[in-house]
C-alpha cells in the first residue's frame, strides 16, 4: 500500500515519519515542499502519475492564524487552491484523501461540543480558508475522510507546549488567556488514528466511511488550564495568570468555545481516546530526554 504524506515537515506529518516503520505494510512518500509543492496543479498531476497511490494524507496547511488576517492570497493558496490539486488528482486515480482541518471552522458561540453536522461559521481568515479546503476536498473527491482537530501541539515544531516551556525559561510569571475553551491535542495520537482509520476503511471497503470526522483528545482546557498543566507536570515555579481575550488583542479572532464532539469518529473506528493530561504528560517526557 503506498501512501502519499504531504506537509511532513509539520507537526502531524513529522510524528507520523516518526511511527510510520510500526507499519510495515503501507510503504509511506513523505513530502514538503521540496519534493512535491502541492500549489502547482501540474506537479501534483505528475506525482500521482508516478506512482499509484492508495491513500493520500494531506498534513500541508498555512497554520500562521494571525498572520493570515493579512496573506489571505497565500493562504487561500494554501489551505484550499492546494487541497483542490490534490482532491482533483485523487479523484482521477481512485487515491483515498484524507484531510487534516481544524475546528476554527466554527464560531464558538456554541454552549455544548460541536457535532461534524453543525453549522459551521469561522471568525477568521484562517478558519474560512481551511473550511473552503475541505468542502472543495469533499466535494471534489467522494472518497475523502476530512479530520478536525484541535489546539495541536507536538515534539515537533512550534507549538504552545514549546512555547509556555521557552518562556519559563526568563519568566516566573506568565499571562495566559482563560476565556477561549478547547481541547489540547497530541499530534502522535492524531498520527495513530490515522493510520487506524486506514486499516478500517482497506478492511470494510463502505463509502458510507467518507465525510468529516472530528478528533481531539479526551477533556476541556482553557489557555490557562493547558498552561498550568504544562508548569505543574514539569515541576515549574511558574505563577500563571489567568486574563481574557480582551486583554491579550490578536488581528485574528478565535472562537471563545471550540469542543469538538467525538462520538462519530470512536463509534465508527473502534477508536479510543487519551485524555489530554495524559498526553501531555507523554509528551512532555519525551522532549526531556
Amino acid at each position: 500500500m503506498n501512501i502519499l504524506v504531504t506537509g511532513a515537515n509539520g507537526q502531524l506529518g513529522s510524528e507520523l515519519k516518526k511511527i510510520h516503520q510500526l507499519f510495515p505494510d503501507y510503504l509511506f512518500d513523505f513530502t514538503d515542499i521540496d519534493e512535491l509543492d502541492i500549489t502547482d496543479a501540474r506537479s501534483v498531476q505528475t506525482f500521482f502519475e508516478q506512482k499509484k497511490y492508495h491513500f493520500c494524507i494531506n498534513t500541508a496547511a498555512y497554520t500562521a492564524v494571525d498572520k493570515a488576517e493579512n496573506e489571505q492570497d497565500k493562504a487561500y493558496l494554501i489551505n484550499s487552491e492546494a487541497v483542490k490539486h490534490l482532491a482533483q488528482q485523487c479523484a482521477e486515480h481512485h487515491t483515498v484523501l484524507i484531510h487534516i482541518s481544524t475546528d476554527y471552522v466554527f464560531s464558538g458561540k456554541s454552549y455544548s461540543p460541536y457535532h461534524e453536522e453543525n453549522n459551521t461559521n469561522p471568525i477568521s481568515i484562517y478558519g474560512k480558508t481551511k473550511l473552503e479546503g475541505e468542502q472543495i476536498a469533499l466535494q471534489t473527491n467522494p472518497q475523502s475522510i476530512v479530520i478536525r482537530t484541535s489546539w495541536l501541539y507536538s515534539t515537533f515544531g512550534h507549538n504552545f507546549v514549546k512555547t509556555m516551556l521557552r518562556l519559563a525559561e526568563n519568566k516566573s510569571s506568565i499571562s495566559v488567556v482563560a476565556d477561549q475553551v478547547g481541547s489540547p491535542t497530541y499530534a502522535e495520537d492524531l498520527a495513530q488514528v490515522i493510520v487506524q482509520i486506514m486499516d478500517f476503511v482497506l478492511k470494510h471497503k463502505d463509502n458510507s466511511l467518507f465525510g468529516i470526522y472530528h478528533y481531539s483528545n479526551e477533556g476541556v482546557a482553557s489557555w490557562y488550564d493547558f498552561a498550568h498543566a504544562i508548569f505543574q507536570l514539569k515541576s515549574l515555579s511558574i505563577n500563571t495568570l489567568p486574563i481574557k481575550t480582551i486583554q491579550y488583542p490578536t488581528p485574528a479572532q478565535r472562537p471563545s468555545y471550540s469542543i469538538l464532539d467525538k462520538n462519530k469518529i470512536k463509534n465508527t473506528f473502534g477508536i479510543k481516546i487519551p485524555h489530554w493530561r495524559d498526553s501531555l504528560a507523554r509528551c512532555l517526557e519525551k522532549l526531556g530526554r
